[in-house]
């Protein structure tokens, strides 16, 4: 049984309580602004195994520097920082802790990547085919583009002769041979879509992983804190998944 506690008590953390008994998991404690512990501490902690981060972008590095300090396992699945990894990384890897991040905590979107990694390949190779993407997301979601609309576009940019930049704003000209150019939306209630096009004159490819609960995020994370639990280093969630596939 890995024990854990939870900074952030929204709907992500809510299903993370939820779940954590069908992947051998206890919460020992919760932490949010919004109830009696609201700071990280070694108190507040309990003395969890790993902690599992699904906060909000605002507050996500300052919840990570605090982690850090007490060397404390984690698991951190807010986005919205990846601006600061590098510092982060080795900061963790001076405290000799355990850390596992990703900007998408679902099992079948780790899978998807793997599967649109192939196919740029391959349609790489043919200059007919143009590639674009998008993503939308529910009208709550508080950065944009998402972590995994720019993981993704970086594995696009990794695989493509072809494509070198990736543009995410509006464009007011046409577009150039050597962008990608990858669109937000969002609004209502859509946990995650993300979409790649291969688009030609005779006909359009695409590749499309669609969300349907947000528990997917929650297993995944449970999975990633049983799996970080008792290690040292800093990982990402497909070190995890490529771990578990070998």
């Amino acid at each position: 049984m890995t024990t854990i506690s939870l900074i952030g008590y929204g709907k992500m953390g809510k299903m993370l309580q939820q779940l954590s008994s069908q992947r051998d998991c206890e919460v020992v404690s919760i932490i949010d602004p919004a109830l009696p512990s609201t700071e990280i501490t070694r108190e507040s902690l309990n003395q969890a195994q790993v902690a599992i981060d699904f906060s909000h972008p605002s507050v996500v590095v300052q919840n990570i520097e605090h982690l850090i300090e007490l060397s404390q396992t984690c698991v951190i699945g807010t986005t919205g920082w990846n601006s600061e990894l590098p510092r982060l990384r080795d900061l963790a890897l001076k405290h000799d802790m355990g850390l596992v991040y990703g900007a998408n905590f679902s099992l079948g979107l780790s899978l998807f990547s793997r599967v649109l990694k192939s196919a740029v390949q391959i349609f790489d190779r043919f200059e007919d085919y143009d590639l674009l993407a998008w993503e939308k997301h529910h009208n709550q979601k508080a950065d944009s583009p998402s972590g995994t609309a720019i993981e993704l576009a970086r594995l696009i940019l990794a695989n493509s002769s072809r494509k070198s930049e990736v543009v995410y704003d509006k464009l007011d000209r046409k577009v150039q041979a050597h962008e990608l150019h990858f669109a937000s939306m969002r609004g209502g209630y859509i946990p995650g879509t993300h979409v790649l096009s291969f688009d030609s004159e005779a006909d359009t490819i695409e590749l499309s992983h669609t969300v349907r609960s947000r528990s997917t995020f929650a297993l995944g994370a449970l999975a990633a804190a049983r799996w970080i639990a008792g290690k040292k280093g800093v990982f990402s969630f497909e070190d995890v998944i490529g771990d578990l596939l070998c």
